[in-house]
């Protein structure tokens, strides 16, 4: 059982200033709401994923299931914002942010596993799941009592199965029967 990913965020510089109410009326599928967040939001079907365009030249790319994914789908949003006029450079491509999530098929103690020494939360009223963070590598697991578990803020998917091979020992303490 391994953790699937189900969304990367990566960040890129384009290095060049934009027009984003001409880049809004000239895209499809391109929304641009200024009152409300001051980017461009761009939506492609493939790879599928969103990118959040900022005046600046810097651009969020959301949704896509991997990371050369989300490679691809910068370039292709650069290629777009080329062939209206500017002169975008595929500059500092980061990720910043990778999502997945397991299915242990085990029902979770929770209460037992938040009294483990580390950085945990576990707030029932508030939410269902509790948040533990492990620092190397720095992921943070939210676990459900389901026995769902979700792993956020990896930079790659080498740091999050090894998060995920030595969490897992630990979760196996508080299954419950």
């Amino acid at each position: 059982m391994r953790p699937q990913v189900h969304n990367v965020v990566a960040g890129v510089n384009l290095n060049c200033r934009l027009d984003l109410k001409h880049i809004a009326l000239s895209v499809r599928n391109a929304s641009y709401r200024p009152k409300r967040f001051p980017a461009v939001v761009v939506r492609q079907r493939e790879p599928r994923s969103t990118a959040l365009i900022f005046r600046s030249g810097k651009m969020q790319i959301v949704g896509t299931k991997s990371v050369d994914d989300a490679r691809l789908a910068g370039r292709k949003f650069a290629r777009m914002l080329q062939k209206l006029g500017y002169q975008p450079r595929f500059e500092d491509f980061t990720v910043q942010n990778m999502v997945a999530n397991v299915d242990t098929r085990m029902t979770i103690h929770l209460e037992g596993l938040m009294l483990t020494p580390g950085t945990h939360n576990y707030e029932p009223e508030l939410f269902p799941g509790a948040a533990f963070r492990m620092v190397d590598p720095l992921v943070t697991f939210l676990v459900f009592h389901s026995g769902k578990v979700v792993l956020l803020k990896a930079k790659n998917e080498e740091d999050m199965h090894e998060a995920w091979d030595k969490f897992y020992p630990l979760l196996m303490q508080f299954r419950k029967e």
